[in-house]
């Protein structure tokens, strides 16, 4: 079993081993988790242009389960789509950013059934765009050196928004400087300690060279928050009384009162294909249907271009990778799939 999972994913080819690659499974599943957790508290709070909420529910974060659950298996799926027709170790979930506009700024115009349906026609067109061959020309036109910046752009943006979440940085509420450091320029409450020494374990192991530092990094880290809470019962950010400046955003970590629960899947296939154009017009919604594809072409092309050269499987020329076809078609499919499954891109 062994001999053929290195053989058909090229394990040893590639430099790698199967330790190694369950290591980075792991280590990839547990950084990108918490889109299980954000996606539900950006689609499921916000209302459409009929006052409903994503799922059906006339409160706020009321389909927050089902957005979770499905936002899950979606990724779920087409990571390992991308892995076994792919071959390429790069794993798919919602896209921020494109959630974030879909929510504030497509469904406050549209029902969310509608919104739904401008992503599926946004990957329909994508794949087209793949299979025609336009797709991969756009990417090897684009140079090297436009390619890493976009990269390094996702990169940036993920890293404010880790930031902002471990209370490290924080808005000013100033047109400048829009983020300052910490309460009032200082770093203060138990989140931003827990963030602090979990940082700083997976710089320190990093460097030593140990093997799944950053797996041992974000385990120590959870296990750290989840005691502290215990103690300190710092609780969330924002409660019924008022902002915690010193609470913990996003999720309080403590350990559920259930390990399993029956997923809702009722999401799947909530979406209105061309309902966008009657709500808002042909030239409106074409026009966002440009933009959601614009996003999620250069999207992928960063992200491909910084996982290839992180695996040493771009050319040396920092081209695509090979099977950058195959690559591309499960990226169109993963797009259209989100929004079948009512979750966004």
């Amino acid at each position: 079993m062994s001999a053929t999972l290195d053989s058909y994913f090229k394990i040893t080819e590639r430099g790698s081993t199967v330790a190694q690659e369950i290591r980075g499974g792991l280590v990839t599943f547990l950084t990108m988790a918490y889109i299980v957790v954000l996606n539900p508290l950006i689609l499921g709070g916000v209302a459409d242009a009929d006052g409903n909420f994503l799922g059906g529910g006339t409160e706020p974060m009321s389909g927050a389960a089902m957005i979770a659950a499905t936002t899950a298996l979606v990724a779920g799926l087409l990571t390992i789509l991308m892995g076994v027709v792919a071959n390429f170790p790069l794993a798919i979930a919602t896209g921020l950013g494109l959630n974030a506009f879909l929510a504030y700024s497509v469904a406050s115009q549209m029902t969310w059934a509608d919104a739904m349906g401008l992503i599926v026609l946004e990957g329909l067109i994508i794949l087209v765009l793949v299979l025609t061959g336009f797709r991969k020309a756009v990417f090897d036109a684009v140079p090297t050196q436009l390619k890493t910046a976009i990269a390094v752009g996702i990169g940036l943006f993920l890293t404010i928004i880790a930031l902002v979440d471990a209370g490290f940085v924080r808005a000013t509420g100033n047109a400048a400087p829009p983020i300052g450091m910490g309460i009032g320029g200082s770093l203060s409450g138990w989140p931003v300690f827990v963030f602090c020494i979990g940082l700083l374990l997976m710089i320190s192991l990093h460097a030593r060279k140990v093997p799944g530092a950053i797996l041992i990094g974000i385990t120590v880290t959870t296990i750290l928050a989840i005691i502290v809470e215990a103690v300190t019962k710092t609780g969330p950010s924002f409660t019924a009384d008022g902002p915690n400046p010193k609470g913990w955003n996003l999720t309080v970590p403590e350990l559920p009162d259930a390990l399993f629960a029956v997923p809702d899947f009722s999401l799947i296939g909530t979406f209105n294909l061309f309902g966008s154009f009657e709500r808002v017009g042909v030239v409106a919604a074409s026009l966002l249907v440009f933009t959601l594809l614009l996003a999620d072409f250069f999207d992928t092309m960063g992200t491909m271009t910084a996982v290839g050269a992180e695996a040493g499987l771009n050319t040396e020329e920092g081209g695509a990778p090979e099977g950058s076809q195959k690559i591309l078609i499960v990226d169109s499919i993963a797009a259209a799939a989100g929004g079948l499954a009512g979750i966004s891109s």
